[in-house]
Parts: C-alpha cells; sequence; structure tokens
C-alpha cells in the first residue's frame, strides 16, 4: 500500500459518489482489477485515494459527513460499497453559475456561508482538486481551478468546460509548476469511447464515412442540467472533437446529449449510427444501442486520472499532462485514437514519458 493520495473534490454528485465508492470496494477487494489499468499504478492503489475535503451548495449535502452525502438526493447511483464515517464535512462552495434554471427546482441551494476554498485547500493538505460540477458551469469551474492555482495544487476537470486544453490555463499552470489533467472524463466503455472507436475502426478499413451521430438519454441530474440548452455547447464540443479526430476527412456528423427521463435514473442509453460505403460504393449501415450506469463508466478512469496525477505531482512535473489527458478525458491538448493513448498513459506511468 502506498502513501495517500489526498484529494479535495468540487462537485458530490453522482460521479463522486462512484468514485469515493469505488476507492473502498477495491481496497477491499485487491484481486478485483476489472475496470482499472492495473490494481497498482505506479506504485499507487486505489484505496490509497483520501478524500481531504469536499464541496457542494446543494442543502442535502451541505453540511454532513461525506460518507452520508454520496448517497443523498439528487444523487441516484447504485452502491457498490457501503462507506464508513469519513469525518470530512461536505462544506458550501461558491454556486455561481453551478446551479442551471432547470437544476434549481430540484436542488435548493444551502444557507451556509460559503468558505475559502484557497484556505481549505491548504489547511487540509489537499494535492489535487477534482472538478466534478455540473455541464455548464463555466464560471464556477474557472473559479476552483484559480483556487487551486492559488493553493499551488493539481487540478483535475472532469467535466466540459475547457481547461486543461485551453492554452492560456496551460500556460499558467505550467508557470505556477503546477500539473493539471483534463478536459470532460471518457467513461470506460461510454458512447465517446465507442464512437471513437468504431470511426476509427471504419476509416481504417476504407469505408467512406457519409453520416454519422449519436444520441443519448438519462435519468440523472447530469441530463437534468442539460435540459437548459445553453449549457450544452462545450459538451458537444468535447464529444465531436473526440470523434472527428478520428478520420483525416469531414464527416457529417451531430453528437450529443438528446433528453431527460427521470424514471432510469443514472442509467445511460446511447444510440449511435453510422453510414457510408465500402468496394464497388455499396453501402453500409450499423446501428448500435449501449445501456450503462452512468457515474460507475468514469469512476475507473478517474482512479487512474488521479494517480496518474500523482505520480506527475511526484516527477514535480507541470503544465497539462498529455498522456493522462489523452487516455482519460474526450477533450485533452492532444486527440489521439483509443489505442495509441493507452501506450502513451502506460508509457508514462513506467518513466519513459515526461508528460
Amino acid at each position: 500500500m502506498g502513501k495517500k493520495i489526498k484529494i479535495a473534490i468540487a462537485g458530490v454528485g453522482n460521479c463522486a459518489s462512484a468514485l469515493i465508492q469505488g476507492a473502498k470496494y477495491y481496497s477491499e477487494n485487491p484481486r478485483d482489477t476489472v475496470g482499472l489499468t492495473s490494481h497498482s499504478l505506479g506504485g499507487y492503489e486505489p484505496g490509497d485515494i483520501e478524500v481531504v475535503a469536499a464541496f457542494d451548495v446543494a442543502d442535502t449535502k451541505v453540511g454532513r459527513d461525506l460518507s452520508e452525502a454520496i448517497y443523498a438526493r439528487p444523487n441516484n447511483t447504485i452502491t457498490v460499497a457501503e462507506v464508513p464515517t469519513t469525518g470530512i464535512t461536505v462544506q458550501r462552495g461558491p454556486a455561481l453559475d453551478g446551479v442551471g434554471r432547470h437544476l434549481s427546482r430540484i436542488v435548493t441551494t444551502s444557507d451556509e456561508p460559503e468558505v475559502d476554498v484557497k484556505k481549505v485547500l491548504q489547511d487540509t493538505g489537499a494535492e489535487m482538486l477534482v472538478n466534478y460540477l455540473p455541464v455548464g458551469s463555466t464560471n464556477a469551474v474557472r473559479h476552483y481551478a484559480s483556487q487551486a492555482l492559488e493553493a499551488g495544487i493539481g487540478f483535475l476537470n472532469a467535466i466540459p468546460v475547457f481547461i486543461a486544453s485551453e492554452p492560456k490555463w496551460q500556460q499558467t499552470f505550467a508557470e505556477k509548476k503546477i500539473p493539471l489533467a483534463g478536459d470532460d472524463v471518457m467513461s470506460q466503455l461510454g458512447a465517446t469511447v465507442v464512437h471513437k472507436t468504431l470511426v476509427k475502426l471504419f476509416v481504417d478499413r476504407g469505408v467512406l464515412i457519409d453520416g454519422t451521430y449519436q444520441l443519448n438519454i438519462g435519468g440523472d441530474m447530469d441530463f437534468y442540467n442539460m435540459l437548459d440548452e445553453e449549457r450544452l455547447e462545450d459538451k458537444r464540443i468535447s464529444k465531436t472533437s473526440a470523434v472527428k479526430a478520428m478520420a483525416d476527412y469531414d464527416i457529417p456528423m451531430r453528437i450529443g446529449p438528446s433528453d431527460y427521463v427521470d424514471f432510469i435514473d443514472n442509467e445511460k442509453i446511447c444510440y449511435i449510427n453510422i453510414e457510408g460505403k465500402y468496394f464497388g460504393k455499396i453501402p453500409i449501415k450499423l446501428d448500435l444501442k449501449l445501456k450503462v450506469i452512468d457515474a460507475y463508466n468514469s469512476a475507473g478512469i478517474m482512479i487512474d486520472a488521479i494517480r496518474g496525477l500523482k505520480i506527475a505531482l511526484d516527477r514535480k512535473l507541470s503544465g497539462p499532462m498529455t498522456s493522462i489527458s489523452s487516455y482519460c478525458f474526450k477533450h485533452p491538448p492532444i486527440q489521439m485514437p483509443y489505442t495509441e493513448a493507452k501506450r502513451v498513459f502506460a508509457e508514462f506511468v513506467e518513466g519513459k514519458r515526461d508528460r
């Protein structure tokens, strides 16, 4: 067992719940490596991840122990592990634009006073801040990224507000000698990684793709929040850029969230269509349906990303970690096919790459 990786979390939603439950599950089941690159990555195991601070704005979570908050409504993912009392109280972070029009109908903002995020990060000894805020929280994400910079700690951006892939932020983190990775977490086997892999396969096998689309529905607060159309732009850009990068020609495509269905809870259903032509210009058409529990689809990847960023901190690296970002996120500084991204991530962990 390696030394602890002390993390702070912004946004105690389903994904944070799956991460925390998952770390507990794998610490109790060390022989189970399903969903992880490996149980030990650079000497760090899932059980080495320790949450030392957590921020949210919902009155159902603020002021409660983290072990209770991860199961509190409107969270609705399934349970894989019982997390004992942590002694970490969820603190009231700044709301800014974190609660959209639709989300405000379900989430009541806590009356507790906002804390000084930078001070909490410094006082708790957090080594990195993991951002799990709702999609479209542009100002809030930038605020938390700034607080991580001022506190001198790493930053992992799990949502599609562009930080690690934005040159100005890259330069600022590099100048402060702090590593970061992102943006928009790539699920273990989610819509984007399946879609980009299929497009790459079609292209590599000589199929001319005439058009493709991806439709997604879900029943959690992520999908409910995205009913605010104005919060969707970066999400569409993130998902589309990942797929578009797999071909060396323009493909007509439409990719992104489609609708909210409350009674399917944290289940996500994806429909992918690809149409094109192969030898002799004969038509080919693929229709695929994928069903997953959304939060856990990203948890293993985030456990790998956290361990990867800890390795970067140990090596005193700074700026965007391209290997971690390309393997773990949809909108990294450099897009790569999945197999290449996995290879360069492994090389980084082994010390064969400096970022």
